[in-house]
């Protein structure tokens, strides 16, 4: 099947392949994707995901870990990995000259991969050291405490990295037990994009990846609810670092181009509302910005800003007063032409990337079931209207939803509940 210069092949065993032929660069990028992340975990398994990123790296039955390493630099070529809450991505971006070598050690890690038990232990304190890393950093760590209050004991709560005891608990049977039950076939998605021809991406990639069996079903995943309350958490910190979480929308969800018009608007930039009330008009934060997070099946709007001791309840006040604001008054005409013409621009420069063209052949397919056109994507961003951001902003900013986190050095008697009324 092909859509224009996007090509996909469907392996018996379901094992997707897909390419975007980019002629006009010299360069390759390449994907393997998983359907499987965090929220596919149990209590018990958190983090196992993420270690087995970690742990693909580690040695092959025929390549070492340094070996690994070595024949990528040798090629001049970039390889990283990344696990969210609903995949896992093995990638490398390589001259096209390289396509084979790039290939073979993709194919030669995920399939082959030992996981070996003194590796095992030689991993657990680097996840410590990352872990510990997050810990350390205020303002990452506040969106891991914001997630945790907003969606409870279902997997969407908990850190991707998982915790210190169950990565003291994993071990290679551990480990090869979770994946050979989640990296089924028919959750593997081959993205490529670049200066390749669709034929031969198949014909190197499908011999080894055919031959992976499909397993039992495992699971499906739980649709969590939202859980509005106040979280307050008391560290010394020169600042306190605030998130204001609510109910957003799915992937799919017809409205995402109105949420993503919604939050550039509120505090996606910066001519946003929020930057410019919070941070140019008042000075009280250097960072302060609005986020969404989507999934699957539901999602989150979010606000974050890093201010004084303080100024916290001002601060807050004024996000809800912004939110109450889009609620009640109608955005002007101008102000939702900016964002859209923000949002194509962001866009079409990310076009440009071989590295972004890969990640949006893999989404597309995981979230879609099918490649979806840039032009379709700007005439969504083109289509939606003042009414439609108003209706939104009824919806998801209601003081019934609205999630409240602080990191930082206040008392965790601190009462903000009679803030967080819209």
């Amino acid at each position: 099947m092909n859509i224009g210069s996007v090509s996909k092949t469907t392996l018996e065993n379901g094992v997707r392949i897909l390419t975007k032929s980019m002629p006009f660069v010299r360069s390759v990028s390449m994907g393997v994707w998983v359907n499987v992340g965090a929220r596919d975990e149990s209590a018990a398994e958190n983090g196992l995901s993420h270690m087995i990123e970690h742990m693909i790296f580690k040695g092959t039955n025929k390549r070492t870990a340094f070996q690994i390493a070595k024949e990528f630099d040798a090629i001049g070529g970039h390889t990283n990995a990344f696990t969210s809450f609903e995949n896992t991505c093995y990638h490398a971006k390589v001259m096209d000259s390289h396509l084979e070598t790039m290939v073979d050690i993709l194919t030669d890690i995920f399939l082959y991969s030992v996981f070996a038990e003194e590796e095992v232990a030689k991993e657990r304190p680097v996840i410590f050291q990352e872990i510990g890393m997050v810990e350390d950093n205020p303002e990452e760590y506040v969106h891991i405490l914001s997630g945790n209050a907003y969606w409870g004991d279902n997997p969407l709560g908990r850190s991707i990295l998982g915790t210190r005891e169950n990565i003291l608990g994993f071990s290679t049977d551990t480990i090869k037990t979770f994946f050979h039950r989640f990296y089924q076939p028919a959750h593997i998605v081959i993205a490529v994009a670049g200066n390749i021809s669709h034929e031969e991406i198949v014909d190197i990639v499908s011999p080894a990846f055919s031959a992976i069996k499909t397993g039992e079903r495992f699971p499906g995943r739980v649709t969590p609810n939202g859980y509005p309350q106040v979280n307050v958490h008391s560290r010394e910190l020169e600042q306190v670092h605030v998130c204001l979480g609510t109910r957003g929308v799915s992937i799919a969800d017809p409205r995402r181009y109105t949420f993503s018009l919604l939050n550039t608007i509120f505090g996606g930039n910066m001519s946003s509302r929020l930057f410019q009330k919070i941070r140019e008009h008042r000075g009280l934060a250097y960072a302060v910005y609005s986020f969404i997070s989507s999934y699957a099946d539901t999602g989150m709007f979010g606000a974050y800003a890093g201010i004084h001791p303080d100024k916290v309840r001002e601060t807050v006040s004024l996000i809800v007063e912004e939110m109450h604001a889009l609620k009640m008054h109608p955005v002007e005409e101008a102000e939702l032409t900016d964002a859209k013409n923000y949002t194509k621009g962001n866009l079409m420069l990310a076009a440009e990337s071989v590295d972004n063209q890969m990640v949006r052949l893999a989404q597309n397919e995981i979230n879609f079931g099918r490649y979806i056109p840039l032009q379709e994507i700007i005439d969504g961003v083109n289509a939606t209207t003042v009414e439609d951001i108003c209706e939104l902003s009824r919806e998801l900013f209601r003081e019934d939803r609205l999630a409240l986190t602080t990191l930082g050095p206040i008392s965790e008697n601190e009462n903000f509940e009679d803030l967080l009324l819209i």
